[in-house]
Parts: structure tokens; sequence; C-alpha cells
């Protein structure tokens, strides 16, 4: 019974955890790989565009309160209001294509030029989202917080170990896997996807094949607004709402997308598992699981714990430098930074 408790401990404070954290990494580092494929360029501003949607996300949450309307079938009341924040993200994305990004593509400017200006789209974004929602922290996760408690899984297996599910782990895991799977049927079966493939493989070729740019950057950001949204509520469900967690999440995105493959969607998917797992694991305090299977005396005396939790983005900015240093094209080799 006892590898059987270290694997339920294991389970319940690492593994459960860091794959749905890896799954809200996935979905951002899509459409990190999406714009770089397409637009060409590293867009600075997702971290805060994500910020942004998932409040307009809380905005409508708020609202549906008011009225009344509350955790529909004991899931969280964000869910209905994720259309709202939809709209929201993609009109704002838009937008700012059309103020600021469209110019720098007619005059074929350079992609740091690119890089630059989306910059300053992340900062405009920021001080929108801090003039709506202030810098504290919003809780905004009702329903039933759990799926099972550590309680109720104790006394089903009568283990030593307990492991709980959270609510909001169980619906990002099956959100992102939803989301994965139709964005791949998108690129590869229909017509609008085919088109955006053709165009990220040979922008000349496609545009004399009669492909319309406008209309492969106009679904471009849709997606990526749709992803945004749905990673930014999803974490947020998970980990409560703010601002400044929204911008540093955009090392551990980038480097999922640079580490799978920039253009490679299938390898910003493993990216983001990958570093995931990594800051979990190397910051995880294992002196628990190993209790159960040392021999009886031989149990650790510290924490074996590699690195405090406050340095997992320590972690993940060492993976993205190695991964730089001697793998630029990631692991399925994609286009270099």
């Amino acid at each position: 019974m006892e590898p059987l408790n270290a694997l339920v401990s294991l389970s319940n404070f690492m593994l459960i955890p860091a794959l749905a954290y890896g799954s809200q990494l996935a979905l951002g580092a899509l459409g990190i790989t999406l714009i770089f494929s397409i637009l060409r360029f590293a867009h600075f501003a997702h971290g805060d565009t994500m910020a942004l949607g998932t409040a307009a996300v809380i905005g409508g949450t708020l609202f549906l309160q008011a009225q009344g309307i509350t955790e529909p079938f004991g899931l969280p009341t964000a869910l209905l209001a994720i259309p709202f924040g939809l709209l929201v993200m993609i009109a704002y994305l838009l937008t700012a294509d059309k103020l600021v990004y469209k110019y720098f593509r007619k005059v074929k400017a350079k992609p740091l030029t690119l890089v630059m200006a989306s910059l300053g789209v992340m900062f405009v974004t920021n001080g929108i989202t801090r003039l709506f929602m202030g810098v504290g922290e919003t809780r905004f996760e009702d329903g039933n917080r759990f799926l099972f408690t550590v309680r109720e899984f104790r006394d089903f297996t009568g283990l030593a170990e307990g492991m709980a599910l959270r609510s909001a782990q169980a619906l990002t895991i099956i959100t992102a896997l939803v989301v994965m799977v139709a964005l791949f049927w998108f690129l590869n079966r229909t017509r609008s996807g085919k088109s955006m493939r053709a165009y990220s493989d040979n922008e000349d070729l496609a545009l004399l094949s009669g492909i319309n740019p406008e209309r492969v950057v106009m679904i471009t950001w849709t997606i990526t607004a749709i992803l945004l949204v749905l990673a930014g509520t999803l974490y947020g469900l998970d980990k409560g709402f703010r601002p400044f967690n929204y911008f540093q999440l955009l090392l551990p995105m980038f480097a999922a997308a640079i580490l799978g493959g920039l253009g490679s969607p299938i390898g910003a998917i493993v990216g983001a598992y990958v570093v995931a797992f990594a800051e979990m694991g190397i910051t995880y305090a294992w002196r628990r699981v190993f209790t159960y299977l040392m021999p009886e005396g031989l149990e650790p005396n510290s924490m074996m714990q590699l690195l405090p939790v406050d340095y997992k983005f320590a972690v993940t900015f060492a993976i993205l430098v190695i991964v730089l240093l001697f793998r630029p094209t990631g692991i399925f080799k994609g286009k270099v930074l």
C-alpha cells in the first residue's frame, strides 16, 4: 500500500496541478505560435490581453450574478460569461490590429518593429485592465468547488493519503483537450484553416493562389482571442485573478512555444506540458513521497526540494535559455525566433 500512497500524494500535489497548469499554458502558447507563424512576429502583449479578456469575463460574471443567474448545474457562473469575454477580446484584438499592426504589415516593417509595437499595446492593455480591475486579487470562482474531496477519497479507498480534484482543474483539462482537437480539425479540414497554413508556409504563393490576406489575419486574431479568453478564465478560476500574474505568464507561454518549436501547434502543446511539469517537479517537496517509498529508518530528513516555489519562473527561464542556445528550432523544428 505504501507505493500506492506515494502515487496518490504525488498526484494530489504535483501531477494533477501540473496537468491543469500545462493545459492553461498550452492554450496560451497555441495563440503565440499562431501569431508567430502567420503574422510573423512575437506578440509580447499576449499575457496582458489575456488579462483583459479574463477581466471582461469577470465583469460578465458579476452582471449575471447580480441578475440572480448563478452556478449553472453546479458549475462556475463564469462559463456563461465567456461569450461576452470573447466578444470584447475579438473586438479589442481586431481594433489593435487595425490601429497598430496593419500599418507595419503594409510597409513591410521588420519583425522587430512589430515586436516593439506589441510592447506598446502591452502597456496600454495593462493600463486598461488595471483601471477597471485594480491591482488586487479577485476571486470569481463559484459552483461546486470539488468533484471529490480528500476525505471522500480516503473513505472510498481506505488509503492513508487523500486526493482531491477541484472543479476548475477538471474543467481546464477537459476544455483544453476539446479546444486542441477542434483547432487541429479546423486547421487541417476546413478551407479557412488550409488558407492559414498556406499563408504561413509561403505568403507570396498564397497571395497568387487568391487567398485574402486580411481574412487570414482576421481569423488568426479571432482564434487567438478564443484561446486567450479560455486560457485566462480557466487560470483565473484555478488560481484567482490578478493582472500582474498574467503578465508573468508571458515567460512560460513563450518558453513553451519556443521549446516545442515556434510555428508548430503540436510543439506548443508538448512544450507547455514540459514547462509545467518541470516547474512543478523541480519546486516540489519530494519528502512525503519518498517517506512512503524508503525503508523504515531511512526516511529523508530534508524537504528534498531542489528549489523553493518562488523560483519556478527561474526554471522556465533556464529552459528557455538552454533551448535558445542548443536547439533554437525547438523539439519539432519550428522557426527560429
